[in-house]
């Protein structure tokens, strides 16, 4: 069964799942969606056109799904749409997409989001993302599955942030970063590969020994970009966990850190 605190205020057209629970204070929009299980503690807004799957956890004072500072948002109806397993701690602040991209921001499964976030419009975060208190992403950033992004960063609009990378307390990153990649300060510069998130998520030693010789191809040999990717192909046909670097730096569009 719901648990509905009596002092929430729901809109007759929100649909909630079975054993959600609604703390007192909170504020649910009309055309929201909350899944099985997920928990929306006290003084929480959630704005229209958001859907939330399920077992997610919500906690006080955020503002989930709210409308776009953006100045050349009009009032389209865009949308949030978050996945399963999430937690949103407190303060945190989403807002909804605009229709000069998709009109939809995203957030994927089994990410934790800690105090005060900020996850601009347009914005589509992955999987199993870390982002420390008061990281902050300006509009249609994308961040890969597994990405780690430490305490009060910094991410520039358009900026792509690969899988398994991490990002360093307080940078300020302004174009792209590949996948496996750590970048900190600001403005950010590009250290080394994440080997110790690696191993975490049971790469082997071969594995993370490629990455590293791609790391080095792209970062260390002073070699024009090109010729880089094509030193990097040769290690990705021995070792296929190198060609996931080898399509981020391929698909970058703002630039790539370098």
């Amino acid at each position: 069964m719901s648990q509905i605190d009596p002092r929430a205020i729901i809109d007759p057209s929100a649909e909630l799942g079975e054993g959600v629970v609604i703390g007192p204070w909170t504020m649910i929009g009309p055309d929201v969606k909350i899944g099985d299980g997920s928990v929306i503690h006290s003084h929480v807004v959630i704005r229209a056109l958001t859907t939330i799957g399920k077992n997610n956890c919500i906690y006080q004072f955020s503002s989930i799904g709210e409308d776009t500072p953006d100045l050349k948002y009009r009032g389209e109806p865009t949308r949030l749409e978050i996945g399963d397993n999430n937690t949103i701690r407190e303060g945190v602040t989403i807002h909804r997409g605009t229709i000069q991209d998709k009109s939809l921001t995203s957030i994927g499964d089994n990410n934790l989001l800690m105090a005060y976030v900020h996850v601009g419009h347009d914005c589509n975060i992955g999987n199993n993302c870390i982002l420390v208190n008061n990281a902050s992403l300006a509009g249609h950033v994308q961040v890969g599955d597994w990405a780690i992004i430490s305490g009060y960063a910094l991410i520039h609009q358009y900026v792509s942030i690969g899988a398994h990378s991490f990002i360093g307390a307080g940078a300020y990153l302004t174009q792209d970063i590949p996948a496996y990649v750590m970048a900190a300060g600001t403005p950010s510069q590009p250290k080394t590969i994440n080997s110790e998130g690696l191993r975490r998520r049971g790469f082997d030693k071969d594995q993370i020994a490629a990455i590293k010789q791609a790391y080095k191809i792209l970062y260390r040999q002073g070699l024009p970009l090109e010729e880089a990717l094509e030193k990097m192909a040769l290690l990705a046909a021995d070792e296929p966990a190198v060609q996931l670097m080898i399509d981020t730096v391929r698909m970058s569009s703002r630039g790539l850190l370098r």
